[in-house]
């Protein structure tokens, strides 16, 4: 056993691993596909350091490298609906959908072109996205090349299963292999929440001061400290890493 406890932690990746590539053939999805973070190219890696991909996992088409291609995740159209919602969903005759109706699907539908859309030989494929803490957003992709398969009944007996075991799965994955992130919870005074609500609404300070009746000094004192807190500097970094956070709402304002 390492002395950090990388080991055991990479031991229950490992098995982890196995059990989604076993779904997956028991449900007649047998290509897998993952990601611990869309933003960065790395593969994700086994207990011997290679990729996954080419231990584990299988892909539809076996000269398709796309781990390799650190370009993949901007090209690939099922990838690219990961980044727009949170909840699984699945690929089924060149359109997305879920257990219900997401508008951030529906948007995609309007817009996309089955035959240019980047499926890569996909012809149904059930998709488990996970939006995780600081903005990290990963997925496990379950896939098929038999277009005659039922990726709707599939997903309406699998789907929850399959969500739940790619959030263990990547979640076991960050705290084995990823730089841990801070933990320190940051708490806001009143004003400090306010004033970046008002800044994340595109406000100038001298627009908050007047709002909330303090002077623009004082505005930029409780941004100031709110920068120091998240442990950031400039206010676009601050407005966004609270945004992520979970500080300030989508509405905007105090």
């Amino acid at each position: 056993m390492d002395s950090d406890g990388r080991e055991p932690a990479f031991g229950e990746v490992m098995r982890l691993a196995r059990e989604i590539d076993q779904a997956g053939r028991d449900i007649g999805l047998p290509y897998i596909a993952v990601s611990a973070d869309l933003s960065d190219p790395s593969p994700v890696v086994g207990d011997d350091g290679r990729p996954l991909a080419e231990t584990v996992f299988r892909w539809v088409d076996p000269n398709l490298a796309y781990w390799k291609d650190r370009a993949f995740a901007l090209r690939a159209g099922i990838i690219r609906v990961v980044r727009v919602c949170g909840e699984p969903f699945y690929y089924h005759q060149g359109k997305m959908h879920s257990w219900r109706q997401v508008r951030a699907l529906e948007g995609v539908n309007q817009r996309i072109d089955p035959e240019a859309y980047g499926s890569y030989g996909v012809q149904g494929a059930i998709i488990a996205p996970i939006h995780s803490p600081m903005g990290v957003i990963g997925a496990v992709v379950w896939a098929t090349d038999d277009a005659s398969a039922d990726i709707p009944s599939i997903f309406k007996a699998h789907g929850p299963r399959l969500y739940l075991l790619a959030l263990r799965f990547l979640s076991a994955y960050r705290d084995a292999a990823l730089p841990a992130a801070a933990t320190e919870l940051v708490e806001f005074t009143r004003r400090e929440a306010q004033c970046l609500k008002w800044a994340a609404a595109g406000k100038t300070d001298a627009e908050i001061a007047t709002i909330m009746g303090v002077s623009a000094p004082t505005v930029r004192f409780h941004m100031t400290n709110a920068s120091r807190k998240l442990g950031v500097s400039g206010r676009s970094q601050t407005i966004r890493l609270a945004t992520t956070l979970g500080y300030i709402g989508q509405g905007g304002g105090g």
